[in-house]
């Protein structure tokens, strides 16, 4: 029998630590799950919910206001802020509800406890409750405390009032300007979603185009369709000092040798995450700790055996996603010593903005830099029938692969349901399901996912040489125009 109180401790109860804890218990696993503050995480309080909640409420709005592309009367939304939040916050309880309540947990045999934990040793707890303190022994622990926005030490930043993702969503009231320090995925989605409900926005970014991971033509085809929805860009930009004076933020950013004031009524600070690692008594457990966040390996293990870490606390990816992904190969790992690694090499990510665009595996980059012969496959959504019914058309498949095999390698997707069709493509590469297989699967009339097939067509078509035409005409008897040359950017 073990000495020890628990088979497993999990520190944190977002999307990580519900996952790896719900695993361990309905494998037999004495489980407690330690949070400090509400089960759900960043993923149900201030970030993914939230944000395409809002995101959904700047859809309605926009499609009101462009109602006349479909042949009804464009009018222009009234807009009770107040109430959109509200709609937010309704739309964030009822996922706590449904799906991360204590209760939920504890049903499964979870010991759900409050506090804050910090290992007094390799395999002990201190568990600091609001007025009390408790010690608990575990053979094992999965460490899933997340992590929190990460703000840059900008010069008159910690004077001035900004919002992270951590403020957007208890606000009631809408600002009228609106600067963003950040082009990445949230700065993204809530510029044009905060424009959308009547916002005037400003990104600003140091870098010279947005959406750093995406692939590079695909961003500028988003950044255009923003631009043209009213979001200005400022990118190129070094912040050099923020200030304040009566309420009103002004950001003063280089551009060149030139410096631009920005003022605004509100500022978003969006520039990416840090992992929440201190007072967790790390060097007590022998835990490695390196300023990405904690070391794993590729079993989610950290450098003590019996502990493993998993999600945003280790740095390695910030999605929900992968939370959940890694928080499964932690506790498989613990629980059943099944081996079990990470997948690094199908990991989709979406930026959910209108159009959408998302990726997964090797970006055109990545390939050029390894050295690995592609093509790319191109399909516009101006020729996907579903797309044009919903006058959806600003969009492109992208698919990088292998000339022969059609292999795939990589896919960007640009366009509405981006984020669903992604999904297509990771399945078709973890499964080794080729270009060739995707375009002789029936796919149903009229949907977007047929685009992924007329896509895959696209190698079928680059494998229509001259010569082979011509074999089979003279062996046939066939008596068509003489074949073309192949065009590897004409779309069949």
């Amino acid at each position: 029998m073990s000495s020890y109180e628990y088979d497993l401790v999990v520190i944190g109860g977002g999307a990580a630590g519900l996952t790896a804890s719900g695993i361990a218990a309905s494998l037999g696993a004495k489980t407690m799950m330690i949070e400090r503050h509400r089960l759900g995480g960043d993923c149900t309080w201030t970030g993914c919910v939230p944000s395409k909640t809002i995101i959904k409420a700047a859809h309605v709005a926009h499609a009101m206001r462009d109602a006349g592309q479909v042949g009804l009367t464009n009018t222009p939304p009234e807009i009770p802020f107040d109430k959109v939040i509200e709609h937010v916050h309704a739309v964030r309880d009822e996922v706590y509800h449904d799906a991360d309540r204590p209760e939920i947990y504890e049903d499964l045999g979870v010991e759900v406890v409050f506090g804050e934990a910090c290992f007094t040793g390799p395999h002990r707890v201190l568990i600091q409750h609001e007025n009390r303190q408790t010690s608990v022994t575990s053979r094992m622990f999965v460490i899933a405390t997340g992590g929190r926005a990460a703000v840059p030490p900008i010069p008159g930043l910690d004077s001035v009032e900004a919002w992270t993702n951590e403020h957007l969503f208890e606000i009631d009231e809408q600002p009228a300007s609106l600067a963003i320090i950040g082009g990445g995925p949230i700065g993204i989605e809530m510029a044009q979603s905060f424009t959308r409900l009547g916002t005037e926005v400003t990104v600003i970014d140091m870098a010279d185009r947005i959406l750093g991971r995406d692939d590079a033509e695909h961003a500028a085809m988003l950044r255009e369709a923003l631009e043209g929805e009213g979001v200005r860009f400022l990118l190129g930009a070094s912040v050099e000092r923020v200030s304040e004076d009566e309420g009103q933020k002004a950001v003063h950013a280089k551009v060149g040798e030139a410096v631009q004031e920005v003022k605004v009524d509100a500022l978003l600070v969006a520039t990416g995450r840090r992992p929440n690692v201190e007072d967790l008594g790390l060097e007590s457990a022998g835990v490695v700790v390196t300023k990405r966040g904690i070391k794993v390996n590729d079993r989610c293990r950290t450098s003590q055996r019996h502990i493993y870490a998993a999600g945003d606390c280790t740095g390695e990816y910030q999605l929900t996603h992968m939370s959940e992904h890694m928080a499964k190969v932690a506790a498989t790992n613990a629980i059943l010593r099944v081996p079990s690694a990470i997948d690094r090499k199908h990991v989709p990510w979406a930026t959910f903005a209108d159009p959408e665009i998302a990726h997964v595996g090797a970006t055109e980059e990545e390939l050029k830099e390894r050295g690995v012969k592609y093509e790319v496959y191109r399909f516009p959504y101006s020729k996907v029938d579903r797309a044009i019914t919903e006058s959806a058309t600003t969009g492109q498949i992208k698919v990088f692969a292998t000339t022969w095999r059609g292999t795939i390698l990589g896919a960007s997707v640009l366009g509405d349901r981006a984020g669903e069709l992604i999904s297509l493509y990771g399945m078709a590469m973890k499964n080794g399901v080729s270009l060739r297989a995707i375009a002789d699967t029936i796919f149903p009339y009229p949907t977007y996912a047929l685009g992924a097939r007329r896509a895959a067509d696209q190698w079928y078509a680059r494998k229509q040489f001259p010569v082979v035409i011509r074999t089979v005409q003279k062996l046939f008897g066939y008596r068509g125009p003489e074949p073309r040359p192949i065009d590897p950017n004409r779309i069949v």
